[in-house]
């Protein structure tokens, strides 16, 4: 006789592969599963959208400004005035993202490494410039650094006057580009080990040696990351600006201001010829900070890689 079959031996069918866990080739050849839809889907919708906000509005400003000629697009965008404002812009928009860098880092390392009291108020308050509307910063530090602000009444009669001048203008592109640095490095920190540092002390570095070696390195992609963040974010920065400059022509005019001016003249290919010059510089500015940190992250990358086939060759020796 047959053996016989019973429905507990039987396996149960297989369920049905889900739509939202179908899965996608890896790197390494693997399947891994995914929530999202298919690639081509993604990434149809993708380009749809950076088309939609991005690429559209910027190719607008070009084909505005294909309807000048070469002589006039050339004598809009070096009219003395426009290059006074170029340099403003650019210059300011370094010398803040420098500052901020420095600072922003001292401020990421105290809010990861240290406790203290009010730890979570000073943490709240580094995003105040993101929420804060950019008019309101501009009133605020006019009236603060003004001849008869609170600090400004202090500081003129030292020489030093800020409000209605190039330096208001660095003042107010730091003070909105200061979260940018600290909330790019603060994760990163805090992902560092401090065993490592402890380490380095172990074997007799000191504290200087100990940040250039160990933990410069770890954060360098981050801290130029910040770093563009914030320049990115200060050359297009109008509102805070306007109110502390003074927006005195060949002094305290910056270019967002220039291309402002030029609209109220209803010359809008004037306007849109500025644009691109600011446009073109911003984008090989950032493009050159981008491959900066490819190179770096290269670097560290092939630095890991060189001390990993030395370990196994010095624990041989021993």
């Amino acid at each position: 006789m047959p053996p016989s079959i019973s429905l507990a031996d039987t396996p149960p069918p297989a369920a049905p592969e889900s739509r939202a866990t179908r899965s996608a080739p890896g790197r390494n050849g693997r399947q891994r599963f995914t929530v999202l839809p298919g690639f081509g889907l993604s990434l149809g919708f993708t380009i749809f959208y950076l088309t939609l906000i991005v690429l559209i509005p910027l190719s607008a400003v070009f084909l505005k400004t294909f309807t000048m000629t070469w002589d006039g697009f050339w004598t809009t965008v070096t009219a003395p005035r426009v290059v006074a404002s170029y340099q403003l812009s650019f210059g300011a928009s370094l010398i803040a993202a420098i500052i901020n860098t420095v600072f922003g880092l001292a401020v990421a390392w105290v809010l990861v490494r240290y406790r203290f009291p009010g730890k979570r108020l000073i943490d709240a308050l580094v995003d105040l410039p993101f929420a804060l509307p950019t008019a309101v910063a501009g009133i605020a530090l006019t009236a603060l650094f003004a001849g008869n602000g609170w600090i400004g009444c202090y500081l003129e009669p030292l020489g030093i006057k800020v409000a209605f001048s190039p330096l208001g203008v660095v003042v107010a592109l730091t003070f909105i580009g200061l979260p940018f640095v600290v909330r790019t490095v603060q994760p990163v920190l805090e992902d560092v080990e401090q065993e490592l540092e402890e380490a380095a002390a172990s074997l007799g570095a000191t504290r200087l040696q100990t940040f250039g070696r160990v933990i410069l390195p770890a954060i360098l992609p981050a801290l130029l990351t910040g770093f563009a963040l914030s320049f990115a974010r200060a050359t297009g920065e109008y509102g805070s600006v306007v109110f502390i400059s003074g927006n005195m022509p060949m002094v305290s005019e910056i270019a967002p201001l220039m291309i402002y001016s030029k609209l109220e003249q209803y010359d809008y290919a004037g306007a849109t010829a500025v644009a691109v010059v600011m446009l073109v510089i911003s984008f090989a500015l950032l493009l050159l900070i981008n491959l900066l940190q490819a190179w770096t992250r290269r670097h560290q990358s092939g630095a890991r890689d060189a001390l990993a086939l030395e370990a196994p060759a010095t624990s041989k020796e021993h």
